[in-house]
């Protein structure tokens, strides 16, 4: 059976939900490499990762990476077939995180996407009003501006095989919540399978998301991931447009305390 790592990119985490989520996802998902991806712990978060069971990897950074670049950088220090981050709060539980992993694990998909939108989807509590209702204006945009149709682009469970990962992580930008979309953007542009499963999930309250900051952040960064996979799909404009501007390096190239 295919080997499986699995990354929690964490910030300012509940660290009893924590041991516990952790405690779940191994027993759940049994993967081969589990990491805590720790950004910017105070004195007190990091005497309690001590509780963290020994077999799991904390990697903690005295700075916020960001989502997306601590998902990255456990990815770079994973040697497994399969790929898998869960987001820390626990939101999306241990059973269905496996079943996302499974549809990689047994080749359905190449990249396996969460989803708490999806008709199929169980949601236990909802987020407030105004996040819901940002959060369904945005998988709406999404879905016209790009190519992969997903009714949840921004659902905290997605798995890759190693492959996949290997064919996107040089088109990957976004340090924050916004790589979530550019993941999807950038394998549909590179025609990998793209699944889209349903979740079991329970909105968990003291997001550090802001409704509107990151939503305007997220909207430009959706604009961003659709130039990147219409260049990649050799579209004469998109191509145009990158070769006026100046290229940043991807997260894989760029020295973690710049970004």
């Amino acid at each position: 059976m295919s080997a499986v790592g699995l990354v929690v990119p964490a910030y300012r985490p509940d660290v009893d939900r924590l041991v516990s989520y952790l405690d779940s996802l191994r027993e759940t998902v049994d993967p081969a490499a589990l990491r805590v991806e720790l950004d910017a712990p105070d004195d007190a978060v990091s005497s309690a990762t001590a509780r963290v069971p020994p077999d799991v990897t904390v990697s903690a950074v005295p700075y916020r990476r960001g989502k997306g670049a601590a998902v990255t950088d456990g990815f770079e220090a994973l040697d497994t077939d399969v790929l898998a981050f869960a987001d820390a709060d626990g939101a999306t539980p241990a059973a269905s995180v496996g079943a996302v992993v499974t549809a990689v694990r047994e080749g359905t998909a190449e990249l396996a996407v969460g989803s708490r939108r999806h008709p199929g989807a169980t949601v236990e509590s909802h987020q407030t009003p105004g996040r819901r209702y940002l959060g369904d204006g945005f998988a709406w945009l999404a879905r016209r501006l790009l190519a992969v149709d997903l009714y949840d682009y921004q659902c905290g469970a997605k798995a890759i095989t190693a492959e996949g990962w290997g064919r996107v992580r040089q088109h990957l930008y976004e340090p924050g919540f916004a790589w979530d979309v550019e993941l999807v953007a950038i394998a549909g542009a590179l025609d990998l399978g793209v699944t889209e499963l349903p979740v079991r999930w329970d909105d968990r309250p003291g997001s550090t998301v802001s409704p509107v900051r990151d939503s305007l952040r997220l909207g430009r960064a959706l604009l961003t991931a659709r130039h990147r996979a219409k260049r990649l799909r050799d579209s004469a404009v998109h191509t145009a447009i990158a070769a006026r501007r100046e290229r940043a390096p991807a997260l894989v190239d760029q020295d973690a305390p710049d970004r």
